[in-house]
């Protein structure tokens, strides 16, 4: 059975890989995932904040050398991340040469700003390719919906021009018209779109009278509105597409390229579940291929898109209005 596929112009044995996580901190477990067999490694992002965090106190420090040891209070306190900048790069070069794999970074960032310097210094440090994670919150109630589109655009667009390695823009499916939006990503060169972040959602503790950050793994659920979109997009862009969020099982991953996914990320199930759910996946995902007569993934790949299917009204409005009344006491 041939489970190959192309991603981001990697040329990959089979399209399963763990996605943006805190499992490539620890090279052990980074080795675990290559023995599973992970097609690749993908890992978590850099943040934008943290690059202008360091650059700020360089540059703090440097003005106040001569002062009073109490000038360092004027320093904010540290967000507690595990890999700062430099770190982060020390960790690509250490993961290149602990696997075989290609590795592929990430950025999550939200202006064309001076972090963007980083995007070069993470190929130079060995990255395959680069993820963008363009994760962002408009809460300016004047910012337009086209101000919020045309940053990341640029944003997207100043670190294409920085690197040669592939890049691909992880998004969001929270942009008022996400295919046009999409489509004019893939203009500006992206090499990937991968679908989607994942928003976590605040709690408040009413006691307390704060907001208490909490982490909800994702499970199947998750997957449905994924599947929606690559199935928009299979066939309508040129970049290569990947999904992220929602795939736990086998038939995750068979619905997942059957939309249009050149690559699976999962997350969530190997926390749960630990690296070697992956070739479990990969194991389940071949033997049902074989048991319905499919040869390779790539004849499999898109065909329930809406390019390619009988019925693409059922993706489109027409499928709203038949959930609705499906329901029965």
């Amino acid at each position: 059975m041939d489970l190959s596929t192309t991603y981001l112009g990697l040329e990959l044995p089979h399209p399963l890989m763990p996605g943006a996580s805190p499992l490539v901190d620890d090279l052990g477990m980074v080795r675990r995932l290559e023995d599973a067999g992970a097609a690749a490694i993908v890992m978590h992002s850099l943040f934008e904040e943290q690059i202008l965090a360091e650059q700020r106190d360089a540059l703090l420090f440097e003005s106040f050398g001569n002062s009073h040891a109490e000038a360092l209070s004027y320093a904010p306190e540290p967000l507690g991340f595990v890999l700062g900048p430099d770190e982060y790069l020390e960790q690509i070069q250490r993961i290149r040469r602990a696997v075989a794999v290609p590795v592929i970074a990430s950025l999550n960032g939200t202006t064309p700003n001076s972090w963007i310097e980083y995007a070069r210094l993470i190929e130079q440090a060995g990255a395959h390719a680069l993820e963008l994670n363009v994760y962002d919150v408009p809460t300016d109630s004047l910012e337009s919906s086209e101000g919020v589109e045309r940053r990341a655009l640029e944003t997207a667009a100043a670190v294409k021009r920085s690197v040669s390695i592939p890049v691909a823009v992880k998004l969001s499916p929270y942009y008022s018209a996400f295919a046009s939006f999409a489509r004019r990503l893939d203009e500006t060169g992206a090499d990937g779109l991968v679908v989607f972040n994942r928003f976590y959602q605040p709690d408040i503790d009413v006691e307390a009278l704060d907001v208490v950050p909490r982490v909800r793994l994702s499970d199947s659920g998750d997957l449905l509105l994924r599947l929606r979109w690559l199935a928009i997009l299979s066939g309508r862009v040129r970049a290569s597409l990947a999904v992220t969020g929602g795939v736990h099982t086998a038939m995750d991953a068979v619905k997942a390229v059957m939309a249009g996914a050149h690559a699976v990320q999962m997350v969530s199930a190997l926390l749960r579940l630990g690296p070697e759910h992956l070739r479990r996946v990969r194991e389940e995902m071949e033997s049902w291929m074989e048991e319905h007569a499919y040869e390779s993934l790539r004849q499999m790949q898109g065909s329930m898109s809406i390019a390619r299917s009988p019925n693409p009204a059922a993706l489109e409005r027409s499928n709203y209005m038949r959930v609705l009344q499906s329901w029965r006491p």
